[in-house]
């Protein structure tokens, strides 16, 4: 039978003193919160006998903030990986009792979005979703933010002017970081295609019309195909890449700005050599990483999850607090760039 963990165990874990630790459970002298919570983390660890008794000695005094978010495309590794550290940053923001709760969206539809976004407004402090660039979100957000229920544009912004705030890329720029990388790895001027999740994915435009700006200014050489829309599913994107391929087999580049990456790396593999067309992707996830490593995906722009789900967390405890918001209305993040040797 396992060694029950004792007060020294917990001690150092947490790499304080015993004296700290018997301070934290039985709140016989004021603790920092920063230290309270690091014991609590190590105790949670190790399965202390006692974690649950910190936990609730350390939370009875902090006000409650209740957090809801809502995410498309459930079964994706990038938006698995986003509710997780939001659901971290919950836990870990300071000041608080952070309660968590997050929906994905069935589908695009708009009226789904909506929906979900006014189910979780009467259980929540504070909304972020990311979501398509609609009327009808437009509506419910506007109305939700009347109410007194702030709600945030996350990665892809949407109620521009009347949400409270976006957080994510500069997706301009991170259009233009592409098809810098894009110029530099092609050389001479060729086709190049353009993929987007569809037309009302606000990040989504702002990423080609970069992308495309880009190109106009430095070189215009170039020719940039009809965009694309995949719906960001694997399926399609792997299809519409092979018919690419076959309509255009002296294609140089490839740039997916947005979901569905998997379809256009198998389409790759399956149908070039590495390196015969230039892969531009977004985020780190498994697929993408394999990508880089054997040389099918020259570059991934990704977004820092760790700061976007912390910065979020802190506006939206901001916004229920009613303090001055560090930033108007837009909060960009600098993106992390993989490259085949970095990854």
């Amino acid at each position: 039978m396992a060694k029950r963990p004792t007060i020294t165990d917990l001690a150092r874990e947490a790499g304080v003193s015993v004296a700290t630790v018997d301070r934290v459970l039985n709140g016989r002298a004021k603790v920092r919160e920063e230290t309270a919570r690091r014991v609590y983390e190590a105790a949670q660890r190790i399965g202390y006998h006692a974690a649950a008794l910190i936990g609730q000695r350390m939370f009875a005094d902090l006000p409650e903030v209740r957090f809801g978010f809502v995410f498309p495309k459930a079964r994706q590794p990038f938006w698995q990986d986003v509710a997780r550290e939001m659901e971290a940053a919950v836990a870990r923001a300071p000041g608080i009792r952070g309660s968590f709760a997050v929906e994905f969206a069935p589908s695009q539809s708009p009226g789904d979005i909506a929906g979900l976004l006014t189910g979780l407004a009467d259980r929540c402090d504070a909304l972020a979703a990311s979501a398509v660039n609609h009327v009808q979100i437009t509506d419910t957000v506007a109305q939700l933010q009347a109410q007194g229920v702030p709600c945030f544009a996350m990665l892809n912004d949407f109620a521009q002017g009347v949400r409270q705030g976006y957080i994510g890329l500069n997706n301009m720029k991170a259009g233009r970081i592409a098809a810098h990388m894009m110029f530099r790895t092609v050389g001479s001027p060729g086709k190049l295609a353009v993929f987007v999740g569809g037309y009302r994915w606000h990040g989504h435009e702002l990423r080609e019309t970069g992308f495309r700006s880009y190109f106009r200014e430095f070189a215009p050489d170039f020719r940039i195909l009809d965009t694309m829309v995949n719906l960001e599913t694997r399926q399609l994107t792997y299809e519409t890449t092979l018919e690419l391929l076959q309509r255009h087999p002296d294609l140089k580049g490839l740039y997916c700005s947005g979901g569905g990456m998997e379809g256009a790396i198998a389409a790759l593999r399956e149908a070039r050599a590495p390196g015969q067309v230039t892969l531009i992707l977004h985020e780190l996830i498994p697929e993408s990483r394999a990508a880089l490593a054997d040389r099918y995906a020259e570059m991934s722009i990704a977004t820092p999850l760790e700061q976007l789900c912390n910065d979020t967390v802190a506006l939206m405890v901001s916004a229920v607090q009613q303090q001055e918001s560090p930033t108007p209305g837009q909060h960009f993040l600098r993106p992390d760039l993989y490259l085949p040797e970095s990854v």
